[in-house]
């Protein structure tokens, strides 16, 4: 459909697709007429290719996004991933890229706003320029690095920004300037070809700065334990009160302790008894 004579001598085309499926299904009871119930959905594409002025090269670019699919769908890699260049699949809710090897000339692939974890795998793509990573569940820096350095060797754009792998205040308002700034010069010690980091250009200075001391540059983060979660929903025993606010020092606490033990030995009228922050 896309391969006809109009659209390879175009400068621009573009399609937009929505298909609706209907799926039937039958009754097995056999006494009864066999209803029959339908079931559908729809899903929307964006294709479009242009040509380059100059040398009259196309460029491919694919949009899928928005379709809340958990994985890449066969159809598209078998109609769409031999010829590819640009891959959008952003606001879905995928959780792995497997087929992404379907897409070989891949330059730009945009997975902003999914579910995508550490365990995710990326397939040898030598072409990808452009990886977008925006808003999804990345914790741990140092295994998405090594894997781009494994099988992204052309990446010059990496954004990571909303993950807790980038440690700016999308991903925890508790980080500061600081922080961030130690992540990008770790990044850029182990991916010294990127210009851009997280929608910023890379500097020369911030090069050479990575260079010298961006591998002692790691931010560690403590791995939450179930002990730890255990510890935290523990419920304050009432039955013990924190000292009063007027004990500010260890004398104030010693005398305190001295008056207590004088009411407990001395003779009181209502016998001995414990005594309380209240009557301090």
């Amino acid at each position: 459909m896309l391969d006809n004579e109009n659209s390879l001598n175009a400068e621009f085309y573009s399609l937009s697709i929505s298909v609706e499926r209907k799926h039937q299904v039958k009754s097995f009871k056999e006494d009864t007429p066999v209803p029959k119930f339908y079931t559908s959905f729809v899903y929307h594409l964006d294709y479009t290719m242009e040509r380059n002025s100059k040398d009259g090269v196309k460029y491919e670019k694919l949009c899928y996004s928005g379709q809340r699919c958990q994985k890449i769908p066969e159809a598209l890699i078998k109609l769409y991933g031999a010829k590819t260049q640009s891959l959008d699949l952003s606001y879905n809710e995928l959780i792995s890229l497997r087929g992404l090897e379907g897409f070989p000339l891949l330059k730009e692939l945009i997975l902003d706003n999914n579910e995508l974890s550490d365990s995710l795998v990326l397939p040898y793509l030598p072409h990808l320029n452009l990886l977008s990573l925006n808003k999804n569940k990345i914790f741990d820096i140092e295994c998405l690095i090594t894997k781009i350095q494994h099988n992204l060797p052309s990446l010059n754009y990496l954004s990571l920004l909303g993950n807790k792998a980038c440690p700016n205040e999308l991903a925890d308002a508790e980080n500061d300037e600081e922080d961030y700034q130690r992540y990008r010069y770790f990044v850029l010690y182990h991916l010294p070809n990127l210009k851009f980091l997280d929608s910023t250009k890379v500097r020369e200075s911030e090069r050479c700065e990575a260079k010298r001391r961006g591998k002692f540059m790691r931010v560690i983060r403590p791995v939450p334990t179930e002990e730890d979660d255990d510890e935290s929903d523990t419920p304050w025993d009432s039955r013990f009160s924190p000292l009063p606010k007027t004990i500010r020092s260890l004398g104030d606490q010693r005398g305190s302790m001295r008056k207590c033990k004088k009411v407990y030995h001395g003779k009181h009228s209502e016998g001995n008894r414990f005594i309380s922050n209240q009557d301090l």
